[in-house]
């Protein structure tokens, strides 16, 4: 049973932008379906790729065509109103994402206002999708943010310490693309599961694009061969659950 925390749909008949000279491959509601059927996925969250840029209108039909038990996670800019706000929140939204990976423009001072003002509205939390360089300038911005989850266990070997110290303070960190980190990913999330039972939220961050190896159903053994079935449940479906407000 999963809460697939952090996945992405990739629909052609909505508007699609060049980032890094990248542009995916289709991969539709349709395909998502046929590619998860096998894991027994009882709800998730689609994620606003760079790709999609701040266009939230495929996520509002992805978000119908799926259900009540998956949610959103939006890119916005800074100018966005609070109507709109409250408006993406009924259609499913749970969350800004903020992808300073590849290519956000805002300034931190507005990441930090707009993160705050999600969640003063609609109790949003703010996703950082962001490397090791990165990581170690905003740490502390990081921290005086009232809720954030870290993308891709923070990517590199570089960022752990951090990521580590986030934990601690709070922060969910999710237990996704395995196959874009630099390190041998079940120490980290033994270590990071150590600090905070309630930090891992797996995903299975299909359909992988730009990733080293894509996921698989190794991704899923890693976690189900390796921690006892209570701690399965927390890591693939209940922090999630409780995360997202699902």
């Amino acid at each position: 049973m999963i809460i697939d925390a952090h996945c992405h749909i990739i629909e052609p008949n909505f508007p699609l932008i060049e980032n890094q000279g990248f542009i995916p491959d289709p991969f539709t509601v349709s395909d998502y379906i046929d590619h998860t059927h096998a894991f027994d996925v009882r709800g998730g969250v689609i994620v606003s790729g760079s790709f999609q840029g701040e266009d939230t209108t495929y996520l509002s039909s992805c978000l119908k065509q799926l259900g009540p038990s998956f949610v959103g996670v939006v890119q916005l800019p800074d100018s966005v109103t609070d109507k709109e706000i409250k408006r993406l929140h009924t259609v499913g939204v749970r969350a800004v994402r903020f992808n300073l990976k590849r290519g956000c423009y805002l300034s931190i001072e507005a990441i930090e206002q707009l993160a705050h003002r999600v969640y003063d509205l609609c109790q949003w939390h703010a996703e950082f999708y962001i490397d090791s360089v990165s990581l170690m300038h905003f740490e502390n911005n990081l921290l005086s943010l009232p809720a954030i989850s870290i993308d891709h266990l923070g990517l590199s070997c570089a960022s752990l310490p951090i990521v580590y110290q986030l934990a601690e303070a709070g922060c969910r960190v999710k237990a996704t693309g395995f196959g874009r980190v630099d390190f041998d990913p079940l120490p980290v999330l033994k270590k990071l599961h150590a600090i905070n039972e309630t930090c891992l939220l797996f995903g299975t961050d299909l359909p992988s694009t730009r990733a080293k190896v894509p996921f698989s159903e190794k991704d899923v053994v890693l976690i189900t061969n390796n921690f006892t079935p209570s701690e399965v449940h927390r890591i693939m479906y209940q922090n999630a659950y409780e995360f997202y407000k699902l």
